[in-house]
């Protein structure tokens, strides 16, 4: 065939492939324009999941009647002008291409009114045949309003590709949920078939947005999530992050906006995925809210026809200010003053060593604080690990080393007073004034628990997940406190195959990656040569390391991959060096232990993700008993 000029209505059908998907997407796009005109109130009205009618509108500035027929028209916007404006645009809507693609595949009626008086309204329509607008008098608020009906009603191929009516409009709820929680100025209402399902009032105060989120992720959010709010060379992040133990099966409430856009972007993903990353159970996914702000010339939005894609000028800058500071707001998550006495959220999936299940005996070479050696422990590295921290009771103080002493006793039998070396009191007589977060101990429930009192209430704590948290912190900031990785050099160096790409990254981050205690060596344009690797490290797969690093080094300009193999093997040790299950404590060592908990950073989850204490009010209590009923 020749070339030629494809007709508009086609050329627009086409660009509707990209922007349209399904009901949720016009909602989305028609929403955006709405939230650009400066509304103060937006409705959206939906029948049938969006398949018959999808209708939203505003109060914002309007359209004239001299501009409404451009306003179907394809590539026709009033937001930007000249490149200088794509290259700092602040709109979400700029492309000019949604419009004229929704009314290519729909019946599209527009009416709007940029005067004050009600009756100067005007409405053009257009029915996916001709593209040719036809605009008469209308009258109407200030504002627009926006309706469309019967989509693709003319590509009968795409509309049966639809699912039923509940599953498109829960993605239609999603879409206007990502919108009520970029703009809390604006007051929103959705309704499906004449009912309301959302009405969110104007959120100005800290209190009322909080019952936005409440009322759109439910009042669970609010209650495990703490507000995080940081500013530093440019950029600003605030919003809710989720507690580590309320976290989900599925990644369904996570949202990111950069400058009110609602993005989902691999970089962002993976600093949060970092940040939770010793904190988390295996498989669960964290819930936030979070929104970041930059200068809106540092970020490009032009990355794809749906514009939930983008890319930022210096994005490994954005990935360390993202990591750093939900490490460090996730790092306060310990027992304080402030914290919910609510329960912790019950975890779906067990784990190995449950409380729950009795646990065997400690081996001997564990009862006797002896030394690991090559094969004795689960890791190969473990006697490096011993090595290098210098014995495991060099970490702890002298009120802890009481937690580890060889039991003479039959387990379920209180030691002999000479087993266990006395410790100073170290908490004094209860008095609920001077209660601290956990309490004071009141004894112990099957040699797993710890029950303590506190002001609210009765605490549990599960001794083992609790020590193994102290004693995993105390491993890692001594190694932080070291001020490097010991490196080992292989005595035979590794020879890796390696694409263009891999070979460019290792040369280019060459200094980081020496750093980390690894030594790359160009051999070829496809080899490299790992001549070191940390000593932590020894035994680890070279190959599957280096590949792991260069990936992200490539991808998102840091590899955490290094640290995460050490806190791994030092997540092991400190497993194995934990006070078990059927240990009996005196209630100096519990209360030792209660305390260590509130110094100690992350002390709510162990190092698996599973919650280490839990909350029970006097009035969950009485509730039990019917008091008060």
């Amino acid at each position: 065939m020749r070339i030629h000029v494809l007709d508009p209505r086609l050329a627009n059908q086409i660009a509707a492939g990209e922007v349209v998907e399904r009901p949720s997407s016009v909602t989305k796009e028609l929403i955006e324009n709405a939230i650009d005109a400066g509304s103060q109130r937006i409705e959206v009205e939906i029948e049938q999941g969006g398949a018959r009618l999808i209708k939203v509108r505003d109060d914002g500035i309007g359209i004239s009647e001299q501009d409404l027929p451009l306003a179907l028209a394809r590539h026709a916007t009033s937001k930007i002008s000249s490149l200088e404006d794509l290259e700092g645009v602040s709109s979400l809507g700029f492309r000019g291409e949604a419009l004229a693609s929704i009314s290519s595949v729909s019946r599209l009626e527009l009416t709007s009114n940029a005067d004050e008086d009600p009756r100067q309204g005007w409405r053009v329509v257009a029915e996916g045949r001709g593209m040719e607008a036809k605009v008469m008098p209308a009258p109407h608020p200030r504002g627009t309003s926006v309706a469309v009906r019967d989509l693709f009603f003319n590509t009968p191929a795409r509309r049966k590709f639809l699912r039923t009516e509940k599953t498109e409009f829960a993605h239609v709820e999603e879409a206007f949920r990502r919108q009520a929680l970029s703009r809390y100025d604006i007051a929103w209402v959705l309704r499906h078939n004449q009912k309301v399902v959302h009405q969110l009032p104007q959120g100005n105060t800290p209190a009322a947005r909080e019952r936005r989120i409440a009322s759109l992720l439910g009042k669970n959010f609010i209650e495990h999530a703490r507000y995080i709010e940081r500013e530093a060379g440019g950029l600003r992040l605030s919003g809710w992050v989720g507690l580590p133990t309320h976290s989900r099966s599925q990644a369904d409430q996570q949202y990111f906006f950069v400058n009110g856009r609602v993005v989902r972007d691999r970089l962002v993903a993976h600093a949060v995925r970092q940040a939770y990353r010793d904190v988390l159970y295996n498989g669960r996914h964290p819930v936030f809210v979070l929104y970041l702000e930059l200068d809106s010339d540092v970020v490009d939005v032009n990355v794809h026809p749906t514009k939930h894609e983008v890319r930022f000028r210096d994005g490994r800058i954005v990935h360390d200010f993202l990591y750093s500071s939900l490490h460090h707001c996730l790092a306060a998550s310990k027992p304080s003053e402030e914290q919910s006495a609510s329960d912790a959220q019950a975890l779906e999936a067990p784990e190995s060593d449950t409380p729950s299940q009795v646990e065997q005996p400690a081996p001997r070479w564990q009862q006797q604080g002896m030394p690991l050696s090559e094969g004795q422990g689960r890791h190969p590295g473990a006697e490096r690990v011993r090595r290098f921290m210098q014995g495991y009771q060099a970490l702890h103080p002298d009120h802890e080393e009481t937690l580890l002493t060889p039991q003479s006793s039959p387990p379920g039998q209180q030691p002999a007073a000479t087993a266990v070396r006395e410790v100073p009191q170290v908490m004094p007589a209860y008095d609920a004034t001077e209660a601290p977060p956990l309490g004071f101990a009141l004894g112990q429930l099957h040699g797993v628990y710890i029950l303590a009192q506190n002001t609210q209430g009765l605490v549990l704590v599960d001794m083992h997940a609790a020590h193994e948290r102290i004693v995993y912190e105390r491993m890692k900031n001594q190694l932080a406190a070291a001020k490097g990785v010991d490196a080992q050099p292989l005595l035979v160096p590794v020879s890796l195959a390696a694409s263009r790409s891999e070979v460019a990254t290792a040369e280019s981050e060459r200094d980081a990656i020496i750093q980390l205690g690894v030594e790359l060596d160009v051999a070829g344009p496809e080899t490299l040569l790992v001549r070191q690797l940390p000593a932590l490290l020894a035994q680890a797969d070279p190959e599957a390391l280096v590949r792991e690093m260069l990936e992200e080094l490539s991808r998102f300009g840091r590899t955490h991959q290094v640290e995460a193999r050490i806190h791994e093997l030092l997540s092991t040790m400190a497993c194995h060096g934990s006070v078990r299950a059927n240990r009996r404590l005196t209630l100096d060592e519990m209360n030792a232990l209660l305390r260590d908990m509130e110094r100690t950073e992350r002390s709510d989850q162990c190092n698996h993700g599973r919650p280490t204490w839990t909350q029970m009010s006097m009035k969950a209590l009485d509730r039990l008993f019917l008091r008060g009923q």
